[in-house]
Order: C-alpha cells, then structure tokens, then sequence
C-alpha cells in the first residue's frame, strides 16, 4: 500500500508532462532504441534468476488500459498492475521481458520499481533516536528495558491536544488534557486559577499542538508505527492555549506543571511560541515566562523553546527568555543536516552576567542545539481544521495515512524534538538536573560545517550519544568546535544573487550574464535540478563560464539520483561578464522547467595565524577554508601548505568541517591503540558506523579506515584515493560509491567522458568513491593533450594519481569543494 500509493503521486506528476518530452539518442535506450531504460536496470535484472518489479510508462497511442492489457499479456507478462487514467503499469518481467518491450513502438520507458522512503522517519533516524532504540547494550544498562522516555511527564504547552487521536489518544499516555485559556476581559471578580481537565480534545482550532504532542511522543498507531514520536513512552500533559496564545496562558502551562508535577512526573515542558517583538533584546530576569522557568528549574523540570522562525538574519530569536541559561532553545536544521533558512539567529558574542537569588549566571544570545523542524509528518487534529501542510501532505503521506498525519514546518517542531530526547534521557539516568540534561544535549552535539554557535549552538542534536552519556557517565564534547579554541582565523565577507534560467532541451542558450567585480576570492552557482520528475530531475549541466571563455562545470550526476543539486565553485574568479548555464547530456530525456540559480560571491578580509600562505596557489582557498573551520593552522602562526597531510590531521577536519557525529566505543575500550589521548575522540568519530551526518540511517561505514590490527597509524601520510573516499562517505554516499566501484573510471571534460588511464592503479574497493568525488568536482583529474605528427585532432588523456600523497593545501582546495557541494541550493 504504501509503494503503490507514493508511485501513484510520481506517476500523476509524470503523466502531466508526457506530451513535453522531447526524444533524441539516449544513453538510456534499449537495444532497439526505442524505449528509454534506466542505467543499471537490464545488467541487475542479468544478475537475478527472478523477474523484478518494473515501471513501464506507454506513448499516447498505446489504446488506454485496454490496449496495455492486450500488449502486455502478448508478451507474455501476467503479473502487474496497471493504472486507470495514466499509461503506466507495474510488471514483474524478466531480462528479456525487458528487452521485448523495449523493442515495442508505443512503450515510453521502464524503470525499476524502487524502494522509497517516508520523510519522517529521516528526523529520528538522522538524530539517532532509532539507532538507540535498537542498541541492546541501552537496553542492557536500562534494567532491561528499552530507553523510550518511559513514565517521565513531558508538560506540551500549546494550542491543545487532539486526545481522540489514536496515537496520543486520552486515558493511554496522553495521561491528562487540560483547557488552560484564560480571557481576562470575561471575568468579574477575582478568583484561583482553575483549569477545565479531562478534556479529550483541546486542539480544534490549529492543529499545531497535536502536531507538536505527536512528535514528543506519539506512538504510530496510525500508521503501524512509522510515524512514532521520538519518546513513545512518555507521559504526555496537553496544556491548550487556543489558537490565539497570551503570555498569562503559557504561564498557566508552567504554573500547571509545577502544581502536579509529583501527580505526574512532570520533568520536561516543551514551548513552541515566542514574541517577535521581543527578538534582539537582552535576557531580562525579571520577565514573568523566566521567573516561571527558573522556577521549574530549580523544581527540576526541564523547559525547552523553539528558537523561532524570523532567520535567516541575525537577532531573531523571540524572545528574551529563550536565552535564559537554564533552559534549552532549539533551532531548526534540515533533514540533510543543515540549519533551515527559516531558523532564528542569535547575535556573534552577545551575551552576559546576571544575577538571579544568590547565584550569577552567565546568558548568550544563541540557540542551544539544531534539530529537525524541515517538513516533519507528525498527529493531524481529526477534528475539521484548516489544511495545514497541503502540498507536502500529498506528496509526503501515503493516501491511507492523510486523515492522520500532516506535515508542518518551523522551529516548533525542532524543540518537541529535544524535547523527546530530554525524556529519553532522563529515562536513562532520572537523576540528572536540568544543567546536566542541558549539557549532555549540548556537548553530545554534531558540528555542523560553515556553522557557527550564534546560528546554530553547539550542532546537531545527536540522542544516541546524548542516551550514552546519560547512562553511561561518559564525558561527551572535547571535538566540538563551540567549545575550542583556534590557531588561524580568516574572515569572509559574501553578497548573493538570484537569476533565473528558463531551461529547456530545444533552447540552444539556456544561459543569463552576470557580473564578478575586482578582488573576489570565491565564486560559487548553484541550484537544485529535482526537476518536474519529483525524483530524478533532468540530467543538467551547470556551467560558468569565465570572460575569457574558461568553462567551469558540476558535472552531470548520471547514478539515479544522486545529486539534484549542482553546484560550481570558482576561486579567485576572474572580473568582468560572467555567463551561467544550463545544459543536457546529449539525447537524454528532457522536460521544460524553470531554474532558480544562486550566485554567492566571497571577499577575503583579515586573517590570523597563516603566515607562510601569501603568494601561494591555494591561498585564497585556505582563507576559504580557514574562515568556515573547516581547517586550521599550526601552533607556529604557519599554516604549512606545502606539508604532508596526516591521518591524524585528517580525522581531525574532518570532525572539525564535513560533518561528522559523535562517538564512543560502548565497550570502553578504545578501538585503535596507537593513538594520543588528545586525538583519540576525533578518530574514534570517524572510524565509527554511521559517522557522517549525511548518512540519515547511520548505517554506512566511517569515514576513514582502520589500519588493521587495532591500529590507526596516526602519522601515516593521506593519499588521493584515501581522500576521494573520505570526503564521499562524509556526504552519505557509501551506497552509491559500492554500486560504482565495478565500472570504469571516467571524468566530465566539454561534454564528454574521458577515461582515467591509471584507473588500475585505484584500489578496487575505492573506485566508486573517486569516481564519485571526481563527478561532485571534489577531486580533480589531470588532463594531458596528446597529437601525433599526422592526427587531424588532439587528443584528451586523463589521470587520477591515486597515490599522489595529499598536502595540506591540497586538502584546503578539496574541503572548500566539498563545503560547496555540502550545502546545495535549497529544495
């Protein structure tokens, strides 16, 4: 069901542009030339001895579903399904089944049937709230039971509470649904706060409560589970507000909390609301929400706020009492790990010293911690609500799961999130305060690359760390870039633009002009080419090309689907008319859109603590580098560019700037035996399964490799192909690179693929790898031109040197390509 129904949204989308494909040759076409396959799809149905599930999509003339009827079964193919109004059908067939129909003139293309996934399930598997589920030591060290927030109260102070909802369902762990609205312009006289409880629904009006109880804790009745909250076991309170919420109804939310706390086991209050009028100002002690806060503090119950969704500018976060430092403000990341646009900010080193009662507290202006808040499926009300998410709805949920799931977008999303995780982990260790919760959240955090901690806090929430620390006392922290101090410092000033590009396959242009002024350090376009397919996107170049007719290419991604995005960086861009451009690979299936390209251009200010660069070929690309902590320099002031890269070196930045989780061995034990104590936590990071926070399901290998024998060789010298697979499993592509590794090396040169002569010399596991950092433009090839004395042409030789040793400058040139590839235009 939940296949058949996200095909059918694929295949309405397609069906509405059948009439717009243009044809020509195609490297996707059967042997006959008629029918458009996917790559890949006849040699894996050569390697099966069963018939696999195909999508065959028909021409007009096909005869409707009668006519694919008859064509299919004089084929020979019986088993399948096929649409009522679209001229598409889901078969089982064989190679030859295959092949056939390719031959046959009123057949569109095949494709394999392919396993999709649901959005939701990426924020919990991205924050490792899945993985920690699964991890029987957890359980082990838990008394034997799973680690899901069991008994511990989580307070939503929101809009209300759909309890008729069966996943958050009143009387089951929705343990108390309270009416806490209060209009002050309807009473005459004084009287005790009262409350109107057990109140199966107190969410009729938004939606954004439920929505927010579903996402602390709903349990996925619903949908068999696979929209289950991040704490399942929790005891939700509903504490509703209304749609219309006053800062003396939130107050009632803390003040409810406190009054049944022991009732409930209240330790945790999630806020997803804020002022905007309050963004900018100083943590004020005596504000009301923060006198209730401290209150709850030092009762020993957790608040968390949303940070608030006015970014993508600085001094946004709204409200005051989001920076007060005993309560955990979140920001909102994409599911692809970055900080969504959309995510307030807090001011570069703002902050100060107040005192509240006896104690001085120190305050910044800043978020806490990054978690997803991008289009997350959460409760729908089941009462008759304004569609909340419409469009993501039908494109994100199966059909039989609509009546009870929506999604929604924003940082009240992201802190309901944590908020899970702070039950989880008091799950684990009920013994800890709210400072300690609030640092275990803080310290067990993934840097997030170009980020910094008034953007972002410490990085990315990471919950099976968070889960470790709490139950095994393990000290979390000592890689996280918020808490280090640097050798070099570079600063980067950068101005962006907009320009469209109306590309089709007739359009021989498919090109806008632009101009670069004097003194630019870096040039970068992007853009997103997910295209009108929904999924794989047209098969598009994106090219600038310099004043002086220099091309500079992304590469055209032919492995489905692995990069929508393009992207191309230029360092020190020359000035003058810039033109960029779209184009197709040659014959392949195209349709009509309209691009959205960014164009950010960056100015090199002061630097610090590179003293050995100036008048180096890769200077500017080490200021790049050095100005988003993605590298640093000695201790010396010097940078060494010219030194070898060491393994130690590399497991550091890479920590540092590509992304990569947390992570500590559970047996205690260090995994490798040959390394300082200093470096052991960066290398035990990327050794790790799961490392890269790109790979949302954590099942990929790390992004380095073990020596063998419990040993790392921490001084051994990094080369090109050891590199090439680094910097590719830090974007998450592990399975795409093994896929790759049997073919032949080839790299994009005007057009065309070049073969990598010296691609023998690449270690067979690593092909895949370096031909995916050689297609993302991470790593480049080394282009020679040869012409004999009587050749009518030159031709184009190519190599890779897998065992070229990489030098620090090397490495700053790379990691400034892949920061480019890192953060791609937005969807």
């Amino acid at each position: 069901m939940k296949k058949a129904s996200l095909f059918l949204s694929i295949f309405m989308i397609l069906g509405l542009f059948l009439n717009s494909i243009h044809f020509g040759g195609s490297e996707k076409v059967s042997a006959a030339g008629t029918a458009v396959i996917e790559p890949g799809l006849l040699k894996k149905l050569a390697s099966s001895t069963e018939p696999q599930q195909v999508i065959v999509t028909f021409k007009e003339g096909a005869g409707g579903q009668n006519g694919i009827l008859s064509l299919l079964n004089g084929l020979g193919l019986s088993k399948g399904v096929v649409l009522n109004s679209l001229p598409i059908a889901g078969v089982l067939a064989t190679k030859d089944q295959v092949e056939k129909l390719g031959q046959n003139e009123n057949v569109l293309s095949i494709y394999p049937n392919k396993k999709l996934k649901y959005e939701n399930k990426e924020a919990t598997e991205l924050t490792g709230v899945d993985r920690l589920r699964s991890e029987a030591a957890f359980t082990k060290a838990n008394g034997g039971l799973p680690v899901n927030g069991n008994g511990i109260g989580v307070v939503i102070n929101d809009s209300g509470v759909d309890g008729t909802h069966k996943d958050i369902e009143f009387g089951g762990h929705l343990v108390q649904n309270v009416l806490g609205a209060t209009n002050l312009n309807a009473l005459s006289e004084l009287l005790p706060v009262s409350w109107i409880e057990n109140v199966p629904n107190t969410d009729t009006s938004s939606g954004h409560g439920t929505h927010v109880a579903g996402i602390v804790g709903g349990n996925g009745a619903m949908s068999k589970g696979e929209y289950e909250g991040v704490a399942p076991g929790a005891k939700l309170i509903g504490y509703g507000s209304g749609a219309a919420v006053a800062m003396l109804d939130t107050l009632g939310g803390f003040d409810y909390a406190l009054t049944h706390q022991a009732e409930y086991n209240i330790r945790v209050i999630t806020n997803s609301w804020g002022d905007t009028g309050d963004s900018g100002t100083d943590f004020d002690p005596f504000d009301p929400i923060n006198v209730a806060t401290k209150a709850l503090y030092d009762r020993g119950i957790v608040t968390v706020f949303s940070a608030g969704n006015s970014g993508p500018g600085d001094s946004t976060i709204s409200g005051n009492y989001k920076k007060a430092p005993w309560v955990i403000t979140v920001a909102a990341g994409t599911k692809q790990g970055q900080l969504a646009e959309f995510s307030s900010r807090g001011v570069k080193g703002k902050g100060g010293t107040v005192a509240v009662g006896s104690e001085t507290w120190t305050w910044e202006d800043r978020p806490t911690v990054t978690s997803p808040g991008q289009t997350i499926i959460s409760t729908r009300v089941l009462a008759p609500v304004a569609a909340l998410g419409a469009t993501d709805d039908v494109n994100l949920i199966p059909p039989a799961y609509l009546p009870y799931y929506t999604t929604m977008s924003g940082t009240s999303m992201a802190a309901p999130h944590v908020a899970g995780i702070v039950a989880l982990i008091l799950d684990a260790n009920p013994a800890l305060s709210p400072l300690e919760v609030k640092r275990i959240i803080e310290q067990t955090a993934t840097n997030m690359p170009g980020y910094e901690s008034w953007e972002v806090g410490s990085g990315y929430v990471n919950a099976y760390a968070a889960v470790d620390a709490a139950l095994n006392q393990r000290v979390y922290g000592s890689i996280l870039n918020v808490n280090n101090n640097f050798n070099s410092n570079a600063q980067m000033s950068a101005s962006s633009q907009n320009v469209t590009i109306d590309y089709s396959p007739l359009n021989l242009k498919n090109e806008a002009s632009f101009t670069v002024s004097q003194g630019q350090t870096e040039l970068v376009a992007r853009l997103n080419a997910y295209g009108l397919l929904g999924q794989t996107g047209n098969t598009i170049n994106l090219v600038l090309t310099a004043p002086d007719g220099t091309r500079h290419t992304s590469g055209i991604y032919l492995l489905f689907p692995l990069y929508v995005d393009r992207t191309v960086q230029v360092v020190n861009p020359q000035p003058g008319t810039w033109k960029v451009s779209v184009e197709g690979l040659e014959g392949s299936l195209a349709l009509p859109e309209t691009l959205n390209v960014e164009l950010v251009t960056k100015t090199a200010g002061s630097y610090s603590g590179l003293d050995d660069i100036g008048g180096h070929p890769a200077e500017s690309a080490i200021k790049l580098a050095v100005s988003k902590r993605l590298v640093d320099g000695k201790s010396t002031k010097k940078f060494e560019p010219d030194a070898a890269l060491k393994r130690s070196e590399l497991a550091k930045y890479l920590v540092m700037g590509a992304g990569v989780r947390q992570f500590l061995p559970l047996t205690g034990t260090p995994s490798v035996s040959d390394v300082k104590a200093m470096d052991l936590p960066y290398v035990e990071a990327v050794l790790a399964k799961g490392a890269a926070l790109k790979d949302g399901n954590q099942n990929n290998g790390g992004v380095m490799l073990a020596a063998g024998s419990g040993k790392f060789s921490p001084d051994e010298k990094v080369n090109r192909a050891q590199l090439a697979y680094s910097l590719v499993q830090a974007l998450g592509l592990e399975e795409q690179a093994n896929e790759m590794k049997g073919q032949g090396l080839t790299v994009q040169y005007n057009g065309t693929r070049v073969a990598i002569q010296d691609a023998a010399n690449v270690p067979a596991e690593l092909r895949g790898h370096v031909q995916l950092a050689l297609d993302l433009n991470i790593l480049n090839a080394y282009f020679s031109v040869v012409q004999g004395p009587f050749d009518l042409k030159p031709t184009i030789t190519a190599k890779f040197d897998p065992g070229k040793t990489v030098t620090r400058a090397d490495y700053a040139v790379a990691i400034t390509r892949y920061f480019a590839s890192y953060h791609p235009a937005a969807l």
